[in-house]
């Protein structure tokens, strides 16, 4: 049985760690390769870094956090935000991530999942999707969860499946920053209905909350940020509590 993954998010924006609520209201965390360093250590699987902000001319700040961050760590690690062409992720992945993560720019042209397979294999393409409900509907949201658009969750991560996605990154914005748990329902929805690795993000607040999303949904691996960045949850006490719950973790 392979090993649930626990992935601690850092948002920079600024060169910055952010952490907010529902999306908004950003509040500094740190320093984002004292942080994955410390990640590192702690026993953290993997990580993922998200420009919430990218743009174009940032793209080289980013290639330089990559070139940090891996010089400090061990573990994989996801980069994404602002990536819109194959030499953008090209530029991340000869800086040293193991993985890359478009959301935006895979809605808007969804053949460029379809090219990053071709071009970079599928075990490095994630596909994330910030997710809302709208009138019982659950619908996908792009630049940063400001925008609605027509695709529902579901059926867009189904697609992106079928283009060449090889894991699914599943942020729920109603949940997001609330520490009120996961969005259990519909993560055992997606789950159940692919056959790439889902990650759940969005609403951890306690360890029970892990222990819940890992027995309810059978996600491949969970997600938080505020959480460890404050030291609410320390991973070796997270994973010894989910080893106890008989949830197989890599200690």
């Amino acid at each position: 049985m392979l090993s649930k993954r626990i992935i601690p998010c850092l948002d920079v924006k600024d060169g910055r760690t952010v952490k907010g609520v529902n999306f908004v209201d950003l509040r500094d965390a740190g320093d984002p390769v004292e942080l994955a360093w410390n990640y590192s250590r702690q026993g953290a699987d993997e990580l993922v870094f998200l420009d919430i902000t990218a743009t174009v001319e940032r793209r080289k700040t980013m290639v330089e956090l990559v070139k940090s961050v891996a010089r400090q760590i061990n573990i994989p690690f996801t980069i994404g935000g602002g990536i819109n062409e194959i030499a953008d992720a090209d530029a991340l992945l000869n800086a040293g991530a193991d993985k890359i993560s478009i959301n935006s720019a895979a809605v808007r042209n969804p053949t460029l999942i379809d090219e990053l397979a071709k071009a970079f294999g599928v075990q490095f393409v994630v596909i994330a999707v910030d997710t809302r409900r709208i009138d019982d509907k659950n619908i996908v949201h792009l630049n940063g969860g400001r925008l609605p658009t027509e695709r529902q969750t579901l059926e867009w991560i189904k697609e992106a499946e079928s283009r060449g996605a090889g894991e699914i990154l599943l942020t729920s914005m109603d949940h997001d920053g609330t520490k009120n748990g996961f969005d259990n329902g519909l993560l055992k929805t997606v789950n159940d209905a692919v056959h790439i690795p889902v990650i759940a993000s969005g609403g951890a607040g306690a360890v029970q909350h892990f222990v819940d999303v890992f027995e309810k949904t059978n996600v491949d691996a969970a997600l938080a940020a505020s959480v460890f960045h404050y030291g609410e949850i320390l991973i070796p006490d997270l994973k010894a509590i989910l080893k106890s719950n008989n949830i197989e973790v890599r200690i």
